[in-house]
Order: C-alpha cells, then sequence, then structure tokens
C-alpha cells in the first residue's frame, strides 16, 4: 500500500492505475485492482479518532466502537474497488453533508466538555471534503469508462437496542429510482437472503425495515451521477458481540466470502442490462 496525496490519487484514477493507497493524512484508504463498473463502500468501518480530541470527549473509546460499523471493509475486501474511512464518526461523519458531520451530542450524550474550537472543525472537515473529492473523481471515471456503475454501501447496526425482531440485512432505497431499479433491488435482497451464516444465524432481508437509506454517502452519488445506483446495506452486528466488543471472525469471513461471489454476480448483473 502506498501513501498518496489526494492530488496523487485524482492523477491515478484519471490515468486508469491501478493501486491500493492511504492518503497522506491517514483519513482513508482506496483499492483500484481493476477498473470494474462497481464500487464498494465502507464509510463508518474507520475507529482512528485524533489525540488531541481525547481529553475533551465525554464518550469512551467503546461507546465510539458501539456507533461505528467495524468490519465492514474487511467483508467486501476481496473486490477490485474498495474505498473506505479510517477515522471514526465521531470525529466527522462521512454519511453527513460537511454542515452536519461534526457531532455536538451523539445519540442522546453530549460529546464534548467544552465545544470544540473551529481550528479542530477544519482539521475535520478538510478530511470530509477531500474524502467526497476522489469519491467524485472516482465515479465519473467509472460512469464515463462504462457509462453505468452501481456502488454497494456497507454499513452495520446495532440490533439489540431494537425491542422487536429486526432483519440480518437491511436496505435502505428511499432516496434512490425505486420504480427504474425495483428488480436490482431485489435481486439484490433475495442475494443476501440467502446467505449461509456459521453458528446457526438466519440471514434474513428486507427493505427499509430500519433504516431507509438516508445517508450523505448515497445522496451525494445519487444527486451528482445521473447513471449510478447506490444500494444502502445494512447487517446486523451478528458478527460480534456488541455488547461486550467481541468480534465473530468466522462470522465476518462468511459474509466476506460470500459476498466475494454473490455481490459480484450483481454487479455483473447490472452492467449488463444498464450499460
Amino acid at each position: 500500500m502506498e501513501k498518496l496525496t489526494i492530488e496523487q490519487i485524482v492523477l491515478k484514477i484519471e490515468s486508469e492505475d491501478v493501486f491500493e493507497a492511504v492518503c497522506s493524512d491517514y483519513s482513508f484508504t482506496l483499492k483500484i485492482d481493476k477498473y470494474v463498473p462497481y464500487v464498494c463502500g465502507a464509510v463508518h468501518d474507520g475507529h482512528q479518532f485524533r489525540k488531541e480530541l481525547w481529553n475533551n470527549c465525554l464518550h469512551t473509546e467503546y461507546e465510539r466502537w458501539y456507533e461505528e460499523d467495524p468490519a465492514t471493509k474487511q467483508m467486501i475486501q476481496s473486490h477490485p474497488i474498495v474505498i473506505a474511512g479510517l477515522d471514526s464518526r465521531f470525529e466527522y461523519d462521512l454519511n453527513r453533508t460537511p454542515e452536519t458531520a461534526i457531532y455536538s451530542d451523539a445519540w442522546g450524550k453530549e460529546l464534548w466538555k467544552e465545544p470544540l474550537q473551529e481550528e479542530l472543525k477544519v482539521k475535520s472537515l478538510i478530511k470530509h471534503m477531500n474524502f467526497y473529492k476522489i469519491v467524485g473523481v472516482l465515479i465519473s471515471k467509472i460512469e464515463n469508462k462504462f457509462g453505468t456503475c452501481i456502488v454497494y454501501d456497507m454499513h452495520s447496526y446495532n440490533w439489540k437496542r431494537w425491542d422487536r425482531e429486526v432483519p440480518t440485512w437491511n436496505l435502505g432505497t428511499l432516496n434512490i429510482n425505486n420504480k427504474k431499479f425495483i428488480d436490482e433491488i431485489e435481486s439484490w435482497r433475495t442475494i443476501l437472503e440467502k446467505m449461509p451464516l456459521p453458528n446457526g444465524i438466519k440471514s434474513t432481508a428486507k427493505i427499509n425495515d430500519t433504516f431507509q437509506g438516508n445517508g450523505y454517502f448515497l445522496k451525494y452519488i445519487t444527486q451528482n451521477f445521473k447513471n449510478t445506483l447506490v444500494l444502502a446495506t445494512e447487517i446486523a452486528k451478528i458478527y460480534c458481540d456488541e455488547l461486550e466488543q467481541i468480534m465473530y471472525p468466522e462470522v465476518v469471513l462468511a459474509v466476506e466470502k460470500y459476498l466475494e461471489v454473490g455481490l459480484k454476480k450483481h454487479a455483473e448483473a447490472f452492467y449488463l442490462k444498464y450499460k
């Protein structure tokens, strides 16, 4: 993996170079093994939290981890194009607009002992801006090269906080063209529902059951690229104990191996239909 500046990453994409890089400020990674008409993203995978923010933060390391989406990058890492955040959403949230990306409170609890100084906010918002600069260049390249693109926007959620039965997988489709892409939405839901999981875990999949797909990553791409479909895909945290902060690597691996085949087939079918 290389360490590259934003400008270097832009040049590599524009030149259609293959590479794997971390941004020079260590805020995100991008891997392009091959230029294909689909992209995988894990914007909430990151857990890094700037040291200069530690003493002012009221949330514990566990509380931050609990609301992040650990291992979502690993679930999609076998695919040719993967972009993933490295920083915690508690520093700045890549799935929110720049205006709302820095929390003042999080899940009902104040985040900061003292309000953040403006210069600290600016550091974070520059990283947010640079991430979306690369997203824009990347999706533009894919659309121009292939005529269309599909993005798998991977997230996870804490299922134990719900007081009803919730699905293993949830697709949020409120902000995409459901009439046009109804077949692709349903076929993706069906693929996820058929996923075999270890330890007796049942795989269920529903649409807009727990979340509706209101994230900025989806909205930014959908609003700026008319030939790209973004599928906001949330897995319940059945791959860990969300209350004890214990990961289940065998479940993460099972998801990864299934998606290695199932996601690729879905993306190929999408391209054949819309190219």
